[in-house]
């Protein structure tokens, strides 16, 4: 029979047709699929070239005559081999299958060189030894799969599993990922938290179909993994098939939350409530606790700590203890030049029901151009010159600034951080208040949305501002300005860029335009800051290994730039990435900046924000 559908089923349907047959035509259905279920089909792969081919045989293992069935085919196969002048070899797992057809001459080298290597035989105790078999083996049956799918299909750790199941374990990402340490450990390149995260879900669907409940150990090892991630996305560029395991990271810090199994230390906690907040008191009261008294308190207990202080990463596996933690999280010295109070108090815009605008008294008119300026934590609650430089510079240039009318966060720190309801909440809200505004201020024509930040403009890049503000283009500050000709005028200082992970830079090569904007070129310096955010605070111990590295490259960077009595300096477009790159200023004594407080500073005077606070003109439209 060529086709069963065409010379049997089709003509035997046609044959038994009517009500009274109906039966019948079941019957006759039933056993095709209990056959088809065990019909044995070889599967071959080979290696192109040298001439060794691999045969596989699928069966289900519960099924007794279907084993005893493909034992007589491979008996066959290996006859035919050897007729045809082939040899049969052990090759790596396959030899356990094809050991009885192996000549007792290999069997016997391969017991001497077991008893030399592993005379206590602890690798694959038994395997390839005389008395051997598959007796003991366990192979999963393809019932069991079809078992496994369903329960995969039915649970968010089957989303993950759809997220890395198409990994080669090329190990293309372990070049650029940012926790991949090999002076601490081997364990969490991308490729290798795939592999730890195939084998977290292998227990789990065994504790799922064998009723024995899912062991909290398994979260314990999901957390861990999750948290060796500065969700970077570094890892998709060079992979093959498209895998960004900052995404799986996010994913897993997503169910471990549902499933109330996330773990995070106090600092983290309080981080996030800080960002989450938008009344003005209590960013205000957080402001001074968490950030200005914190971090003096941080700096002064970290230069005393240095001595004694181990330089090197230390190794994780699992989380430190609080001992452990709170020696890291002094590791190295967080900034002191963070005292300005937030954008906003400075600003004196705290009234939540009208929407700021900055337009010059006299360069302005109303023909100048309209930008909404989305400032973020970082450049409004971290480091308010950011902010202060980006609507200064703007509002000098005769630009109409409008700001939003309270504290905003855009959502990703908490997706980033697994909090995916409260992202989607905030990120909602803000699109509500966005067209609000767009409504109000509809005799502006706002054509530009600013950030100064590379996070919120990943985000905002999801509120489809263009059609909330007609025709719009989201851009970095930067951007903005090279295309108005601000730029800064040569200095002769000489500058290091760091271009965050979160690069807000879209238009071309980032270090490229940031060499447009100073007017001289700069050395581009690679890694991971190793803060991310909140990373630094809820894992010190990782973003340690990762500011290794990450010193190691400005010192390698360093030795190629010529002796000057210029200072260096280091430019970032990230508030985070300049948080992070300004606990490297005691061991390199670089200072970390953004362009646009040089450019602030060089065409508004060194005294810009004060004189600009003094003298900004505010109007203030109700919503």
């Amino acid at each position: 029979v060529v086709s069963y559908m065409d010379e049997f089923a089709h003509p035997l349907n046609d044959l038994l047709m009517g009500d009274i047959f109906t039966e019948i035509r079941h019957d006759i259905q039933d056993i095709h699929a209990s056959h088809r279920n065990v019909r044995l089909f070889v599967a071959t792969h080979m290696h192109a070239g040298d001439g060794n081919v691999h045969t596989n045989i699928p069966v289900h293992s519960h099924n007794v005559q279907m084993l005893k069935k493909a034992e007589s085919v491979v008996d066959e196969i290996m006859i035919l081999a050897t007729n045809l002048g082939g040899v049969i070899s052990g090759e790596h797992g396959i030899g356990l299958t094809k050991y009885q057809y192996l000549s007792a001459e290999y069997k016997q080298e391969f017991v001497e060189y077991k008893a030399k290597v592993d005379p206590n035989n602890h690798f694959n105790k038994g395997k390839l030894m005389p008395g051997s078999g598959l007796n003991g083996a366990f192979t999963p049956s393809l019932h069991l799969v079809e078992q496994e799918a369903l329960i995969l299909e039915s649970s968010e750790i089957g989303e993950i599993n759809d997220m890395v199941k198409s990994c080669l374990r090329c190990g293309k990402c372990k070049g650029v990922c940012t926790t991949h340490v090999p002076e601490a450990n081997l364990l969490y390149s991308p490729r290798d938290k795939i592999i730890g995260t195939n084998l977290i879900s292998e227990a789990f669907l065994y504790e799922e179909q064998t009723r024995r409940g899912v062991s909290l150990n398994h979260f314990v090892e999901l957390d861990d993994i999750a948290d060796h991630c500065t969700i970077c996305h570094r890892c998709a560029k060079p992979c093959p098939v498209d895998i960004d395991f900052g995404d799986v990271s996010i994913k897993m810090k997503s169910v471990l939350i549902k499933q109330d199994k996330r773990q995070t230390n106090l600092v983290s906690k309080a981080s996030m409530a800080y960002l989450n907040t938008t009344q003005p008191w209590k960013i205000k009261l957080a402001k001074k606790l968490l950030i200005d008294y914190s971090y003096k308190a941080q700096n002064i207990a970290s230069r005393l700590a240095a001595p004694f202080l181990n330089k090197k990463p230390d190794k994780t596996v699992g989380k430190p203890n609080v001992a452990i933690e709170l020696l890291t999280l002094l590791d190295k010295p967080l900034p002191t030049d963070t005292g300005l109070k937030p954008m906003r108090e400075l600003l004196g815009i705290h009234d939540n029901t009208s929407v700021p605008i900055l337009s010059h008294p006299t360069k302005s008119n109303a023909d100048s151009p309209s930008v909404f300026y989305f400032p973020g934590c970082g450049s409004e609650r971290l480091y308010s010159q950011i902010g202060l430089a980006t609507v200064a510079l703007l509002y000098h240039q005769g630009v109409k600034v409008v700001l939003p009318p309270s504290y905003l966060c855009c959502g990703y720190p908490q997706r980033a951080s697994g909090f995916e309801a409260k992202s989607v909440a905030i990120s909602t809200d803000n699109r509500v208040l966005f067209h609000r505004m767009a409504n109000t201020l509809n005799y502006l024509d706002i054509k530009h949305v600013l950030t100064s930040c590379g996070t919120c403009i990943d985000q905002l890049m999801t509120y489809e501002l263009g059609d909330i503000f007609k025709d719009s283009r989201l851009t970095d500050i930067h951007e903005y300005l090279l295309e108005q000709d601000v730029t800064l005028k040569p200095t002769g200082e000489q500058y290091l860029y760091h271009a965050p992970c979160h690069d807000p830079i879209k238009s071309e090569e980032s270090s490229n335009l940031i060499s447009k904007i100073v007017n001289c070129e700069v050395i581009s310096n690679d890694r991971c800051c190793g803060e991310a955010g909140t990373f630094a605070v809820a894992r010190p111990d990782i973003a340690k290994q990762a500011k290794y590295r990450k010193e190691l490259e400005i010192k390698k960077d360093l030795a190629m730039i010529k002796s000057s009595d210029k200072p260096i300096k280091m430019l970032t477009t990230c508030p985070a990435c300049r948080q992070g790159l300004s606990r490297y200023q005691s061991a390199t004594n670089i200072k970390p900046i953004y362009p646009i407080e040089l450019i602030a500073e060089q065409q508004l005077g060194k005294k810009w924000h004060k004189d600009f606070i003094k003298s900004v003109n505010i109007e203030k439209v109700l919503l």
